[in-house]
Parts: structure tokens; sequence; C-alpha cells
């Protein structure tokens, strides 16, 4: 695969692993692995740099699936054209989306994957959500193929949706998001049957306890969506405000109306503030990153 200039792997696949010790994706020397069940069978996929080239290598049963969409994967499909017009209204926008060029969104078409993680995500500071979502999938999840050691496959949806919730309390998990967990790993089947991003926030907000932020997070890299935007984060609003008017607060409607002048791309522009690094000043007690997120 041959990506444009200034392509940023690490950057682009990075929002696919929850830090650097996801058992289910991460970098290994240079090379990021993904597991993933597929409708092949399991398997896993390497992506790594070679020049000015990307190359991607499959393992296990569903090797041809994930090679086949390799580059959506990395974020090769991302579809950038007129953004850099849009970001040409602002100059801090401008500036990220010069500086940060190479970063794409990917898109990898496994829902389910996603949203169990962005459940786990829900109203718990980010070491709680890790610490849930790692424990859960080496419990129900087997090994992945390839020579990765303890890089494990998602949980089967089946699996989690016959446990009982008190299966989820050893790892931090209390009954509200165990029983979200249960509900949308019955839907599973339903929701990766989904084809838009449209459709796939309709059906999930559609299951009690998943609402706009949780959706947002899924579909902006289960679709590569550039426009899904997490309604209901702590954090986003403020630091939104901050770049783009020098506001240290705000609320998810200021949000919204800053963002507008960037529609269709408004994720795209949260992901670029989040890869600098900006965020507003605190006034109070320091709170860890994507903690209090609604759901």
């Amino acid at each position: 695969m041959t990506p444009p200039e200034g392509y940023h792997l690490a950057g682009s696949v990075g929002a696919l692993a929850m830090g650097r010790h996801d058992p289910c994706a991460r970098f290994v020397g240079g090379t990021f692995w993904f597991a993933s069940r597929t409708p092949d069978g399991p398997g896993s996929l390497a992506l790594e740099r070679d020049g000015a080239h990307v190359v991607a290598t499959g393992h296990g049963p569903g090797a041809g699936w994930l090679v086949d969409r390799a580059p959506a994967i990395a974020g090769l499909d991302d579809d950038v054209s007129g953004f850099a017009e849009l970001a040409a209204a602002h100059p801090v926008v401008a500036e990220l989306a010069r500086v940060h060029r190479g970063l794409r969104l990917p898109a990898t078409r496994r829902l389910f994957p996603r949203l169990l993680r962005a459940i786990f995500e829900q109203k718990v500071t980010g070491k709680e959500a890790y610490r849930g979502y790692a424990a859960t999938a080496r419990h129900f999840g087997e090994l992945a193929p390839g020579p990765v050691e303890r890089l494990f496959l998602p949980p089967e949806a089946e699996a989690i949706a016959a446990a009982p919730y008190w299966v989820f309390h050893p790892f931090g998990v209390e009954q509200r998001r165990a029983d979200t967990l249960r509900r949308a790993a019955a839907e599973a089947s339903r929701l990766e049957r989904c084809a838009t991003s449209a459709e796939a926030t309709r059906r999930m907000t559609a299951i009690p306890g998943i609402g706009p932020w949780t959706a947002a997070e899924v579909v902006r890299t289960v679709f590569g969506d550039p426009d899904a935007v997490s309604v209901g984060d702590y954090h986003i609003p403020n630091t939104v405000a901050w770049a783009l008017a020098g506001e240290a607060r705000a609320d998810d409607a200021r949000m919204l109306e800053l963002l507008a002048p960037f529609a269709g791309h408004r994720g795209r522009v949260c992901v670029l503030l989040e890869s600098a690094g900006i965020a507003a000043p605190r006034f109070g007690p320091r709170m860890p990153i994507r903690s209090f997120a609604r759901f």
C-alpha cells in the first residue's frame, strides 16, 4: 500500500488500541498488530512501514478478510477532500491540519469490539476503563493467530450476552455497565450488519445504556466517520472552546456551535485537537482524561 505524503501510521491506527498494552491491538517492535473476529474466522493483521509503503500481513483463517480491508483499517481510505478549505476558516484548525496532515481515520467495520470498549469507558477514569476492558478481553477471549504472544481476539458477543452480570464484578465493572454490555452483545449480529454510521448510531442508541457519546466513539473508528462528535464528554467541550474561542469552559451546545463551520469533519477537528495535546486550563482538582463521560 502506498500512503499519502506525510502519512503517520502510529497516529492513524493509535485510536484502534486502548493504550500501549491493549490485549487485542498494539504496537510490537514498530509493527501494529490488530486482532479481530471476521466473517471468515479469527485473524490478526500486521501493519508496518517499509520505506514509502505500508505492508499488511494477515494470519489465521481471517487473514484474507483483514488484508483486503487493510487500507481502510490503516486509515488510507479516509477521504480528507474539502477539509483543508474548511480548516482555513480558523487559524488553529488550519495549523493543526498542516502539522498533522499525515493523520487519517481508520475504519475497521467491526462494530461490537469497539462498542465493548466504549461501554467500559462510560463514566469512569481511563485507568478503571482499561482494567475492566483488558480483564474482560482476557477472560472471554482466546489467543489470536500469529506470532505475537498474548495477543487476544475480542470476546465473542454470544459469550458476553450469556454471562451473568456478576462475572464482571471482579474486573471493577458495576452492574449498570455489565447489563449494558450484555444488552449490546445480544444485539451484536444486528449491529454488525449496519451499513452506515447513521444506521449504526440509531441502532446503538436504541439500546438502554448507550447514548450519543458511546455511539460517536464507536462510529468514528468503525466507519471512519469524520463528523462524529462525542457529545457528553467531560473534557472535549472545554478543549474545543479553549482552542477555537479562548474560552476555558463550555457545554455541549457551545462546542457544537464552534464546530459548526467544520460540518462534515467536526469529529476530525476534535481528533486533531487531542493529537496536538491541546487542553483547557484546569481550575479544580486534577481529573483523569476521559473520565466522567456520559453514555
